[in-house]
């Protein structure tokens, strides 16, 4: 399997990225942070996805000091971040409410504020973090064209929209959408289940899947449905002659026809190189629904 994929004819992504969420979690030092960044770049994973609030407003930052140190780097990735949720953070003294901001001022102050954190001229994905019940497209449209043509932003592209939500804002823009950063993984298939996987493979849009893992409780299960999950992966683990369950997990993603593009979020190298080696992993058709299956607790009709 290639190890690259192609969002445009254009615009090309590592086909594991490497999530930050947690960035400021690992407790690296700079330099640490650097030779982290490095690793992942030998093993293949050059694309590294952010978001302004990760880590109380701090791992951009961390990111960015990281790449301070060695600016060669900046030409051999590609930089994903998100905006549009405000947080209540100490930083913010004056905000006392969560809520969701998608006005022209905002997404132009927040991507000014991403590309001085990661001591960078351009951020190579822009995604809106997740849909608002208020929600301006014309007041998108108008800031996604300012900085894409200011170069400040090379591509576009959103998280957590269903397909709905999708094809309304691409209507407005100029320059159209070219993912989706939604939650995929064999516990969580609420993209198969609203139309949105479907719409992907119509559209031939490759979407990024967040929290691959389940946010690693498949791999310690405790819920029924979790367990249930956990003793067929291990069926197909045998099967494949696989000894660790997350491979397993990312090669059913994989091996999905709509290219998903997982996002893995850990801060061990070890766990990062097994991601890249799930890419050698032939899951057939049948193990991958036996997983579905198992999933969702009720036999395929």
């Amino acid at each position: 399997m290639e190890n690259r994929v192609l969002l445009t004819q254009t615009f090309e992504v590592s086909r594991i990225i490497h999530g930050h969420w947690r960035l400021a979690d690992w407790k690296l030092s700079n330099q640490e942070l650097l030779k982290f960044i490095e690793q992942a770049i030998e093993i293949g994973i050059t694309t590294f996805d952010h978001a302004d609030i990760y880590g109380d407003y701090s791992c951009e930052k961390l990111f960015g000091k990281a790449l301070h140190l060695n600016k060669e780097i900046r030409k051999n990735i590609q930089l994903i971040t998100k905006c549009g949720i405000k947080l209540i953070s100490n930083k913010f003294p004056d905000r006392k409410y969560k809520y969701y901001d998608y006005s022209y001022q905002h997404i132009i102050r927040s991507v000014d504020l991403s590309l001085k954190n990661f001591n960078t001229d351009y951020i190579d994905l822009l995604l809106l973090h997740r849909p608002s019940p208020f929600f301006n497209p014309m007041e998108v449209s108008k800031a996604v064209t300012q900085l894409i043509e200011n170069g400040k932003v090379l591509h576009f592209g959103v998280s957590n929209f269903n397909p709905e939500q999708f094809e309304m804002l691409n209507s407005y823009l100029d320059y159209k959408l070219v993912t989706n950063q939604v939650e995929i993984s064999p516990a969580c298939l609420e993209h198969f289940e609203n139309g949105n996987i479907d719409y992907f493979l119509k559209e031939r849009i490759k979407p990024m899947a967040w929290s691959p893992l389940d946010r690693g409780q498949l791999l310690f299960p405790k819920t029924i449905k979790e367990k249930r999950i956990y003793k067929c992966l291990t069926e197909v683990a045998n099967e494949l002659n696989e000894n660790s369950l997350d491979k397993v997990i990312y090669s059913w993603l994989l091996s999905h026809p709509a290219t998903i593009v997982p996002v893995v979020g850990s801060g061990n190298i070890s766990r990062l190189k097994r991601a890249v080696d799930s890419l050698n992993i032939n899951m057939n058709t049948e193990q991958w629904l036996r997983i579905y299956v198992a999933s969702t607790g009720v036999n395929l009709p």
